[in-house]
């Protein structure tokens, strides 16, 4: 379900930074124009989304009344820490084009930040529906401390400090579940939690003094992953002879809006690459095979 997620923050990150070309206009008054633009970018766009996901996934799923599923204990969570990153950035960017807007800070915080649970919330009413699972509580729990995380820090800081990255590399347990996990390098980067890392990235330099020479442009980052999963339940995988186990991370991160320049394409690439981790160095945890370095994780 988390495939879905990715799929519509990326396409709506590009949606948002396109509505965002034009420079921001310094002005105490809502930029009526720009406001039309989002909504009916956002409007249409989700629209066309969810009723493509709708025929894509869902059309020739097994059907039944709404109900709820508790898959609190699947996939060692990772994917609600995949529910976390991708509400977090659905409200980021949904603060980020109301203040394009020109709407005052604190309800383009307020209202831009609820976009993460509104996005998604219509993700989790199609699940409901569905014969072989249903709503997810934890998904909806995880998209809503997701949202308030980007909010809280809004807040607190009027600038996002701590960033949810998202990082993958391919594992061989995919190709033990191909349908589940993917076929190929883009199926699994979204389906195969095995090889999917979900990291904190802190601007270690914006908690500082001004005067700090440490490097602005250096991050460090908190990982979470987990291995040896082939089936979403436990019970499964220990009978497949599997040992599924967290992962705990480690590793330097660039802080790449440090690097924003005059460029409007730069910029915008910049954004957009923000939500990713950039492969570095790291140290990692896990109670099969202790502490371990890698010399580059992806």
């Amino acid at each position: 379900m988390q495939s879905r997620l990715i799929l519509v923050l990326l396409l709506l990150l590009c949606l948002s930074r396109t509505s965002m070309a034009q420079p921001v206009v310094d002005t105490t008054a809502v930029n009526q124009k720009r406001l039309v633009v989002v909504g009916a970018t956002f409007a249409v766009g989700y629209t066309a989304m969810l009723v493509s996901l709708n025929q894509a996934w869902y059309a020739e799923e097994a059907r039944t009344k709404f109900h709820f599923f508790d898959d609190s204990k699947e996939w060692r969570q990772v994917d609600k820490a995949g529910h976390f990153w991708s509400a977090f950035h659905e409200s980021r960017m949904g603060m980020d084009v109301l203040r394009w807007a020109s709407v005052p800070e604190k309800k383009a915080i307020l209202y831009g930040g609820l976009l993460g649970v509104a996005l998604q919330t219509p993700i989790e009413l199609f699940d409901g529906y569905q014969a072989a699972y249903g709503a997810s509580v934890t998904d909806i729990v995880a998209n809503t401390v997701g949202s308030a995380a980007a909010v809280a820090q809004e807040l607190a800081w009027q600038e996002i400090r701590i960033m949810p990255k998202y990082s993958f590399h391919t594992s061989r347990y995919a190709t033990m579940r191909p349908k589940v996990l993917g076929s190929n390098l883009a199926e699994q980067a979204l389906k195969d939690y095995n090889g999917q890392t979900y990291w904190l990235s802190v601007d270690v330099g914006a908690f500082l003094k001004e005067e700090s020479r440490y490097p602005k442009w250096l991050n460090l980052a908190v990982g979470y992953g987990a291995e040896e999963m082939v089936y979403n339940d436990p019970e499964r995988n220990a009978a497949a002879g599997l040992d599924a186990h967290r992962q705990f991370y480690l590793s330097p991160d660039l802080n790449l809006m440090h690097f924003k320049g005059r460029s409007k394409v730069w910029n915008t690439t910049l954004y957009l690459l923000s939500i990713i981790k950039i492969p570095a160095p790291a140290l990692e945890y896990n109670r099969l095979d202790g502490l371990k370095l890698h010399p580059l994780y992806f």
